[in-house]
């Protein structure tokens, strides 16, 4: 059963556990289902190719792999502070509709 994450596609995040400890990095793609983030330039392996039509020459090449997103914490885009992401319930003044934000719990910042 997937189930939504603190981490959203875009979002600038850092890596607060394993082998990348330290490293920030945009999120490139979420994978609900495993629990898994897959961030730019951050856990970086070597996949060995054979010969294809699409990469003929064959060989070693360097990728991302995804990591769990437990690792991870939210960058706030005011604050530029990794922080845990609260939910905060608006209504909606043209529609009517509750909405709900992601808030920042340094800084209250919606986003």
């Amino acid at each position: 059963m997937a189930q939504t994450l603190h981490v959203h596609k875009n979002d600038n995040v850092l890596v607060i556990s394993g082998n990348a400890v330290g490293k920030q990095g945009k999120v490139l793609k979420v994978f609900p289902l495993s629990n898994r983030v897959l961030i730019e330039s951050v856990n970086i392996v070597k996949r060995h190719t054979r010969p294809s039509q699409k990469n003929p020459q064959g060989g070693v090449v360097q990728k991302e792999a995804p990591i769990h997103a437990s690792n991870v914490m939210v960058v706030c885009p005011k604050c530029s502070e990794p922080t845990r992401v609260g939910h905060a319930h608006i209504k909606d003044v043209t529609s009517g509709k509750r909405k709900t934000m992601r808030v920042c719990k340094n800084c209250e910042e919606m986003f």
